[in-house]
């Protein structure tokens, strides 16, 4: 099951594949962080580096109408809510060449992990109070990874907040997040024998 922890591991499993995947020698020293929409207003790092803005969040319309959820005891719980994940991917850099270049290396990165198996999304899950590995996302579920192409509209509502400051962007869609339900459904118990009445018509 993905539980409500999905969206954040989500995050931190794109912003973990772009670090495992950057060519540290062709960008030295640069970084890949998570932010919130006032990390737009100034460069977020001291160099170069990619930051990951979750700009909205969307029911997946496509999947909208689901049965409910069995576990694996077989036992019946509320449907679960696909969501839709858009991330902001933003180049921060001191020279337009090397902004560019690694804009276009971190699509590349995306372009070549379209899906996101449930282990690698897991891994960056972290664990509980008590040092056990969490698992969000059960085994048969994955995540699709899309590019979006944002209006002219979508992108000047994204950066009013850092008008002054707005810097070369492209959009990415995590697609059908599963987010289930804990509320279990109570099912009636199997009808074994049915009682018919007759009645006898009034004259």
């Amino acid at each position: 099951m993905a539980t409500f922890q999905a969206p954040a591991v989500v995050g931190q499993a794109l912003r973990n594949l772009l670090s495992e995947s950057a060519p540290r020698t062709v960008f030295p020293g640069v970084q890949f962080s998570l932010c919130v929409a006032n990390n737009l207003t100034t460069p977020p790092f001291p160099d170069l580096g990619i930051s990951l803005y979750l700009h909205r969040v969307t029911h997946n319309v496509s999947r909208r109408n689901l049965p409910p959820r069995l576990d694996s005891n077989g036992e019946r719980f509320k449907p679960s809510v696909p969501l839709d994940l858009h991330f902001l991917v933003t180049a921060w850099a001191r020279r337009p060449e090397t902004q560019w270049a690694l804009l276009a290396w971190a699509i590349r990165v995306f372009e070549d992990s379209p899906i996101l198996p449930s282990g690698f999304l897991n891994q960056n899950a972290g664990s509980d109070t008590s040092g056990e590995a969490l698992q969000v996302f059960r085994e048969d579920e994955s995540v699709e990874l899309v590019g979006e192409i944002l209006s002219l509209q979508d992108a000047t509502s994204i950066w009013e907040i850092a008008r002054h400051n707005q810097q070369p962007s492209v959009s990415f869609v995590a697609r059908s997040v599963l987010i289930d339900s804990e509320i279990e459904l109570s099912v009636g118990r199997p009808v074994q024998s049915r009682a018919f009445d007759l009645a006898t018509p009034s004259r």
